[in-house]
């Protein structure tokens, strides 16, 4: 590419949600009281909104460039300049960048919108607008930053933000926990994260270009080739530990389970961050390297094998579940799975499309059972449910079109960003037949599950009058109650209008990247391209612009598709597997064809309670990781008080005792001879001053007796 070119707004989309967030955050609780919630929407929403109109203008001013001159670039000031390293606090926004500000701004506004009304009857309003403005600062920071180190701060930033709204009710123990939780799993990741930085920084230093700043690392990075470190290949080591970042924050096997407990959250902050922004840095950061991955095969195998596995083992669990938001958690879980597949088979182009087309219908049915909840005073068990197409019409409406984009049924978004990651999977030299098999198997239990949950919610007769009301009430701060006496209602303007929006994108995006065999030309794969696939970027001297990228990708797309009958077959069998999926829903929940219960009891019923409790997965982090840790703890402790403090407390003693022998010794031995020495002195002192009487015949006497002692001494 060249020289990229100077835009100073670009700093501008993450001021202005950092500047709504400290007016909020600061000001927040006397503009409140002053001037009323709608003063803090304002404050909220409006900073958001700039930020999307600035993406978008973005943008078009990268649509009116070549290809390849597509990159924008706000150097804000000199950040670090120590030695080999130099990074300057700068954003960039080229077509990978692009599309992702575009989603966070626009989804996020969205959402932003939404919360104005199922809010409003939280106290401390101003304090999550606040939350949710920061966090949109740092999720932007991630994405626009131009070195790994400015992403880096944004990726932290979004896991201490995403801690504060998880636990956004923290007087209750479950969603203090819940925080937690999401804080410490995503530390573990980052420090994969940060060693995986640390070991690049080192290589491109001893080839000669230290550097963190994405750009130049891409230059510079085929002088990694030949690197080892740990008896690893370096391209090797450094993105298999990135990799571990990416698995604590888009929530993968090993650290996928903050997610589903994420849900403890309020609705709209289950929506913004495992929608359409904190999940997908992942997926985003490998989008970002794909050069550094290209030259890994062993990572990228690593990677398309934990992406299958874990939308497999989250859908499964997801068939079981009955609170409407952990159905949705395991959803996420399961499509972000797809999304490293597309990564791992070497795709980036569908994984970053399928990341695209899930912002739209993910939000929109998180937003849909927040309004569900919302309409249910905070009801949240589906069992309670039911028949709420009749009170609901735009939440079902629109709650019914995404449930299709997942289902991967055509024409609607999922099915086109779906349906590409399988191709890639089977067809690609990194895929294999076994991902794309077990893929199509997952995509047909997606459609299952999210179909058993619109049945039970939306059809047969309401539910709840007639319940236990013993179900989880997670999202219930200030919840009412009495859930029996009162009837079902649609939510406020503010709050359906978000949906339908959503709703019409989960419809129409798709449309975006239409696959050559059904007679399209992959135009956002042709914005991509110049980023995800340098070598494949229409050369210069062409003539520029978006319809002639697009003329020229048909070309080739359809020329292929002419001869390659395979991608109709694999297409036709995974919207057969999903429309299965759908009828088996339908009969079972809809029908009542078939009886629940029938599988639930097979094979003794242990099948059924595997997948209710998770696989007993969080049971098995408690006994081994937790309890582990606690039984390792108290057993260095009583090392500690044992072993080394008796040491310790042994050699105090010892040396107490010597120095009160040596304290005895010199009190009266050394003492009692000095003091002996001197008692004798003085004895014999007493009695020569009593010679001492001032008497002359005493001195004559003593004169005669000395001069006998004398002679009689001589004479002997």
């Amino acid at each position: 590419m060249s020289d990229p070119i100077v835009d100073g707004s670009l700093r501008w989309i993450i001021l202005a949600p950092l500047i709504g967030a400290t007016i909020n955050g600061l000001l927040g609780t006397r503009i409140q009281k002053a001037a009323g919630k709608n003063a803090i929407a304002a404050i909220a929403v409006v900073p958001v909104l700039i930020s999307f109109l600035l993406a978008v203008n973005a943008f078009r001013n990268l649509l009116a460039l070549e290809p390849d001159q597509r990159v924008l670039l706000d150097t804000v000031s000199r950040w670090i300049h120590v030695d080999n390293l130099k990074v300057d606090m700068a954003f960039l926004v080229d077509p990978l960048s692009a599309v992702m500000v575009l989603v966070v701004t626009g989804i996020g506004g969205l959402i932003h919108l939404y919360s104005v009304g199922y809010m409003h009857e939280e106290p401390s309003f101003w304090r999550f607008f606040a939350y949710l403005n920061l966090f949109m600062a740092a999720m932007l920071t991630l994405v626009l930053g131009d070195s790994l180190l400015t992403l880096f701060v944004g990726w932290e930033g979004v896991g201490l933000c995403s801690y504060a709204l998880i636990g956004f009710w923290y007087k209750e123990l479950a969603n203090a926990s819940a925080g937690s939780k999401a804080f410490i799993v995503n530390r573990i990741g980052d420090f994969g994260f940060v060693v995986g930085m640390f070991a690049l920084f080192w290589g491109l230093v001893e080839a000669g270009h230290g550097t963190l700043v994405v750009r130049e690392i891409q230059q510079h990075a085929p002088l990694l080739a030949d690197k080892t470190f740990w008896g690893f290949a370096l391209p090797t080591f450094v993105t298999l530990a990135l990799f571990v970042g990416a698995t604590g924050k888009s929530a993968q096997i090993p650290l996928y389970v903050w997610l589903p407990d994420a849900m403890a959250g309020p609705t709209p902050v289950s929506a913004l961050i495992h929608a359409a922004t904190m999940v997908t840095a992942g997926v985003y950061m490998i989008g970002r390297l794909n050069f550094l991955f290209s030259m890994a095969p062993e990572t990228l195998a690593v990677v398309a094998t934990v992406g299958i596995l874990t939308a497999f083992f989250a859908a499964t669990i997801g068939v079981a579940q009955y609170d409407i938001k952990k159905v949705l958690a395991y959803s996420t879980v399961s499509q972000l799975g797809f999304m490293f597949v597309a990564m791992g088979v070497g795709a980036y182009s569908a994984g970053i499309f399928h990341l695209f087309t899930h912002a739209f219908f993910k939000a929109c049915l998180f937003l849909g059972s927040g309004s569900v909840i919302h309409a249910l005073h905070h009801e949240q068990d589906m069992r309670h449910m039911g028949g709420l197409r009749k009170y609901m019409p735009i939440t079902f409406g629109t709650f019914f079109v995404s449930t299709l984009a997942i289902a991967g049924m055509p024409p609607f978004a999922g099915f086109f960003s779906k349906d590409e990651i399988l191709w890639k999977a089977f067809t690609s030299p990194h895929g294999h037949w076994w991902i794309w098999l077990l893929g199509t198997i997952t995509a047909g239990i997606t459609a299952f599950y999210m179909f058993r949950q619109v049945f039970m919610v939306f059809f047969g007769e309401y539910r709840g009058a007639h319940a236990g009301h013993d179900g989880h009430h997670g999202d219930a701060h200030g919840a009412h109650h009495g859930h029996g006496a009162h009837k079902p209602h649609e939510s406020p303007g503010v709050m359906t209008m978000p949906l339908v929006v959503l709703a019409a994108g989960a419809l129409l995006v798709g449309f975006l990247n239409v696959p050559g065999g059904l007679g399209g030309s992959h135009r956002f794969e042709t914005w991509l391209a110049p980023v995800l696939e340098p070598g494949h970027a229409a050369p210069a001297h062409e003539p520029h612009g978006l319809v002639k990228e697009v003329e020229h990708a048909a070309e080739a797309t359809l020329e292929h598709a002419a001869h390659d009958p395979l991608e109709y077959l694999l297409m036709a069998i995974s919207v057969l597997v999903a429309g299965g999926g759908i009828l088996l829903a339908w009969l079972m929940y809809a029908r009542g064809k078939i009886d629940p219960a029938f599988f639930s009891a097979a094979w003794a019923g242990v099948p059924y309670r595997t997948v209710f409790n998770k696989y007993y997965v969080d049971e098995i982090y408690q006994a081994v990781v937790v309890n582990g840790t606690l039984g390792l703890s108290k057993m260095l402790s009583a090392f500690d008080r044992i072993v080394v403090d008796g040491i310790v407390n042994g050699v105090a003693t010892v040396t107490r005792l010597v120095a009160q022998a040596d304290g005895a010794f010199d009190r009266y031995v050394v003492d009692g001879f000095v003091n002996l020495v001197g008692s004798v002195t003085m004895w014999i002192g007493a009695r020569a001053r009593a010679v001492q009487t001032g008497h002359i015949y005493s001195y004559l006497y003593a004169i005669v007796i000395g001069f006998v002692v004398v002679m009689f001494a001589r004479l002997l």
